[in-house]
């Protein structure tokens, strides 16, 4: 029986993800780290709701089989670029170095697909940083789980977001774009526990997340 610690609980895969591993038989207990509560109450799932700044106060929760990070804002939430960076890099890559520090031997990522460190695009950039950083690590395994735009169900309304949607579907039906195809979160969560069974690093782009998500288990 495996216990797994998941960051970013309440988001939209993270949240996935959750449900996912309460139901699964190989974790007894699942340590949620997250913002704010998430409503979801099972005997297995122990949920802390932490303040990211002052990690001394949590820093120990962090121990298990393996660490789910999904965490991420928007600029529109964030407000300003410093912001955003604060919680989808600096931390995602402090939780990451206190599991590496805690011997946690497995670590999950949801990156983006384009994650580039050397991208002009600040998103993408970002994600290709905390990527670079993430692999120095002394994990066993790291598995980055690059999906395209997301799909499925939010707490919070984004308008934005269902534009975008929408226009890449018709766009995806043309032939265009579809190295970022959306995906649905809850097929990035089970891609996320799948990449959790393997024993090799690796980086999972769009297309190989789809088949992993449809791995018959």
């Amino acid at each position: 029986m495996k216990k797994a610690v998941v960051l970013g609980g309440t988001g939209m895969v993270g949240s996935q993800l959750i449900k996912l591993l309460i139901e699964d038989k190989e974790y007894s207990e699942i340590v949620s780290l997250v913002r704010r509560p998430s409503g979801i109450l099972d005997p297995k799932l122990i949920e802390i709701v932490v303040n990211f700044d002052q990690f001394d106060n949590w820093n120990h929760f962090i121990t298990g089989d393996v660490l789910f990070s999904t965490l991420g804002t928007t600029i529109a939430q964030a407000k300003t670029k410093a912001a955003q960076f604060r919680v989808d890099y600096t931390y995602q890559f402090t939780v990451a170095q206190i599991a590496a520090q805690n011997e946690i031997q497995k670590y999950v990522l949801v990156s983006s697909a384009g994650a580039n460190a050397n991208s002009k695009t600040f998103y993408l950039n970002m994600k290709g940083k905390l990527e670079t950083a993430i692999q120095t690590l002394p994990f066993k395994v790291i598995s980055i789980i690059r999906p395209g735009q997301l799909d499925g169900n939010r707490t919070r309304k984004r308008t934005g977001e269902k534009i975008v949607l929408t226009l890449m579907y018709f766009f995806n039906k043309l032939g265009l774009f579809k190295h970022y195809k959306p995906i649905q979160a809850d097929k990035v969560a089970l891609a996320m526990i799948h990449a959790a069974r393997k024993d090799k690093s690796a980086i999972y782009t769009l297309d190989q997340v789809f088949e992993l998500a449809n791995i018959n288990q």
